[in-house]
């Protein structure tokens, strides 16, 4: 019961990665408020875990719309007074090199994956200030050595990498009592992987599967849960000198 009494968002709740940092952190003792734009998954997701007695709440959430941000942490705020932990992790992958990847592509990226993180912390920075907590921003391992196939993917989870390096400086510098960090996943299995290699062809998703297995250390994709440890630790009082720094969990990834 690490985060117990602690209030929780997380972005992108409704699968994958996302409901399993929802999950973990309301085992941890924390009241969860998770979000996404698939209101029916987020709705089977919310009956099972409060199945499990566990104390979550679902919000329907377009994260690149700022007027779903403001009332999703209005609703926060009127429940609580307070939001102590904010995980930016909704996100999306259009697989596609420098050659195959359109500007409308990019740009729907671009939106969902940096632009959200932006608004999520400028929206949440005013609940947080008092209290203090943590804010987790979802990058990846894309944003530490590149990915060919996934040009705007790896753009916009560097750019996530950085913005999180300013946020902290500045709360740093203000006085404020917030931690933020940026949590880099290596190759995990989740909906999110699997359907970006519905995307492309069946010989670039068998070429990209085989180096995978030669470049990553441990020889697997890592789970979900396996991420979910790292976001329990960053949220907890156990990091609370860390700030502005990556935190790499990718089975040993980026040593080449």
């Amino acid at each position: 019961m690490r985060l117990q009494n602690k209030i929780a968002l997380v972005t992108g709740g409704a699968s994958g990665m996302g409901l399993a940092f929802t999950r973990r952190l309301a085992v941890e003792g924390a009241k969860v408020y998770f979000t996404d734009i698939n209101e029916a998954g987020g709705r089977q997701a919310e009956t099972e875990l409060r199945g499990h007695n566990l104390d979550v709440e679902f919000a329907v959430h377009d994260v690149t719309r700022e007027a779903d941000w403001q009332r999703v942490i209005e609703l926060v705020r009127s429940r609580e007074g307070r939001l102590d932990i904010l995980v930016n992790n909704a996100g999306i992958v259009l697989p596609g090199d420098i050659e195959q990847c359109s500007l409308a592509s990019f740009d729907r990226t671009l939106d969902v994956n940096l632009r959200s993180v932006f608004l999520g912390c400028q929206t949440a920075l005013p609940l947080m200030k008092a209290n203090g907590g943590s804010i987790i921003n979802m990058s990846s391992i894309t944003a530490l050595c590149g990915e060919p196939m996934a040009l705007a993917y790896s753009a916009s989870k560097a750019g996530v990498r950085f913005l999180s390096k300013s946020v902290a400086l500045h709360c740093a510098a203000k006085g404020y009592p917030i931690r933020v960090n940026s949590l880099h996943p290596g190759y995990i299995e989740t909906p999110l992987v699997a359907g970006a290699m519905q995307h492309v062809g069946e010989a670039d998703a068998l070429e990209f599967q085989s180096r995978l297995m030669q470049e990553i250390p441990f020889k697997r994709l890592g789970t979900a849960d396996e991420v979910a440890g790292a976001v329990v630790y960053l949220a907890s009082d156990d990091a609370r000198y860390v700030t502005g720094t990556e935190l790499v969990v990718d089975g040993g990834y980026a040593c080449h």
